[in-house]
């Protein structure tokens, strides 16, 4: 009986919303009102109603004054039940949606920014078969995490808000089908070789005077006398000389599309990805030239971000 009637709860949740008309995205911020909350009775609301409608007709049956009080103020109870899950939604507003970072096939973080003019208890959001349980008291964010299959553009699913809040006997939900895309990295390939340097960069590579103190050495003629450690002479029977060295240059990253010719588009593209990396990781400055135009020498995290997002919006 129970397993019967939650499915028949079940459907219901199913079919109603498909009635409605808010099955486009919206633009935000998305604000709950009565037009769009639907509300129906869970499998254990149901099957309290049965027993109310037991209780009822036993008291009426037996003339039990107690009885048919309580089975009344049950009902009372059960009516404030289901005014009271609909306030829990009533009023709430879906602000702002944050989206981070993540390549293909890894989950991306979503931050939703909710509002409403009074404290709310126990609201659940379904997100992608997951479930999120969070209060509002003024404003919140909850964080939840997107899955993702391919590069570009992800537009995100619909959203359902829902509580069953405060005893469970009934369901008050709604859909939230923001109006938003979030950007999906294409994922690096997993190995292979290093970028080729520009021809002549071995030779610039080469470590040239500087003016950070590398080591001190002996005195050798011919070195200037504004070189020479006196302090650290003092102590030795020869002179020592402060030996100055510039630490080897790294050689600017030239990642160029047109170098990977032999190979298809999205082997390109994972390629590229893959040596962004490794540029970023070794802290080089990298410049990225790509069909569509190129972006100049840079470095740091906004300039790593740049080049992801041109990666993940070719065709």
């Amino acid at each position: 009986m129970r397993a019967a009637l939650r499915r028949l709860a079940q459907r219901a949740e199913r079919r109603l919303p498909a009635l409605t008309r808010l099955r486009q995205p919206e633009p935000l911020p998305i604000e709950l009102d009565r037009r769009r909350i639907y509300i129906v009775p869970s499998a254990f609301g149901l099957a309290f109603g049965v027993l109310l409608l037991v209780m009822l007709v036993g008291a009426l049956n037996y003339a039990n004054n107690a009885a048919l009080l309580l089975t009344c103020l049950l009902g009372a109870a059960c009516a404030s039940s289901m005014l009271l899950a609909f306030r829990t939604l009533d009023g709430l507003r879906l602000r702002g949606i944050r989206a981070g970072h993540a390549f293909a096939g890894e989950p991306l973080e979503l931050t939703l920014d909710f509002s409403a003019p009074r404290p709310r208890q126990a609201v659940r959001l379904d997100c992608a078969g997951e479930t999120h349980a969070f209060a509002v008291d003024g404003s919140t964010e909850l964080k939840l995490h997107l899955p993702t299959s391919w590069r570009g553009w992800q537009e995100l699913p619909r959203l359902r808000i829902w509580s069953t809040w405060p005893l469970g006997l009934f369901r008050a939900w709604s859909w939230l089908r923001p109006q938003q895309s979030v950007l999906v990295w294409p994922r690096p390939e997993s190995g292979g070789p290093p970028p080729l340097l520009p021809s002549g960069a071995q030779e610039r590579l080469r470590p040239q005077p500087g003016e950070e103190l590398a080591a001190l050495r002996d005195y050798r003629r011919g070195d200037a006398p504004r070189h020479i450690a006196w302090k650290a002479s003092a102590r030795h029977h020869d002179l020592l000389v402060k030996d100055f060295d510039r630490p080897a240059p790294r050689e600017a990253w030239l990642l160029d599309w047109n170098a990977l010719r032999s190979f298809d588009a999205e082997t390109r593209i994972a390629r590229l990805a893959r040596w962004l990396g490794e540029a970023e990781a070794q802290g080089r400055r990298y410049s990225l030239q790509l069909p569509g135009g190129r972006i100049d020498v840079g470095s740091g995290p906004t300039h790593y971000a740049r080049c992801m997002d041109a990666l993940a919006l070719l065709p």
